[in-house]
């Protein structure tokens, strides 16, 4: 356990140097440009991907630009789980927990759809595991949607040689940065 906090930590203080000299921007545009070009991506018609934080790949035009391709899903945090909802455009957004945008529309009952899912995180390494915030939300989610290829968005610097995993922690696929 502790070794996940001290890599939060870590990764924390480099996400606060990087957005400080305005380097995740580009990172971003980067990300998002590789995610779009992704076979699975571009063939899925239902996606499940994640209203960004300040700190993560920013998600927020992506979402919009591809809501009018493709059935968008985003998770909406109810208690200790992730419920998934139907993203219809930013007037459907309200501040949910831990200030994350989340959908307020119809609930999405069909995860069997979702053939496309794109996981934030803190850190990603190349067996595929990954270090969330610590609440795991996506670890309790992501064993209910096995048929869907798992991807891991993150900044360059998040992609590391090791990320200490457990046997409950669900990995990547593939991680994009």
């Amino acid at each position: 356990m502790d070794e996940k906090k001290t890599l939060r930590k870590q990764m924390s203080a480099l996400k606060a140097h990087y957005r400080e000299i305005g380097q995740l921007p580009a990172w971003s545009a980067e990300a998002l440009k590789k995610l779009e070009q992704h076979p699975t991506f571009r063939q899925s018609e239902v996606v499940m991907l994640y209203h960004s934080l300040p700190d993560e790949v920013d998600t927020h035009c992506f979402i919009e630009q591809w809501a009018r391709k493709k059935q968008i899903v985003l998770p909406v945090v109810v208690g200790n789980e992730l419920e998934l909802r139907l993203y219809t455009g930013p007037q459907d957004l309200s501040t949910g927990a831990y200030g994350i945008e989340e959908p307020t529309g119809t609930l999405f009952l069909h995860p069997e759809l979702i053939t496309c899912i794109v996981v934030p995180g803190v850190a990603f390494d190349r067996k595929g595991n990954r270090l969330g915030r610590g609440k795991g939300y996506y670890d309790r989610l992501l064993p209910h949607l096995t048929h869907a290829y798992r991807i891991g968005l993150c900044f360059p610097f998040q992609y590391i040689d090791v990320v200490p995993a457990e046997p409950f922690d669900i990995r990547m696929d593939e991680t994009i940065y």
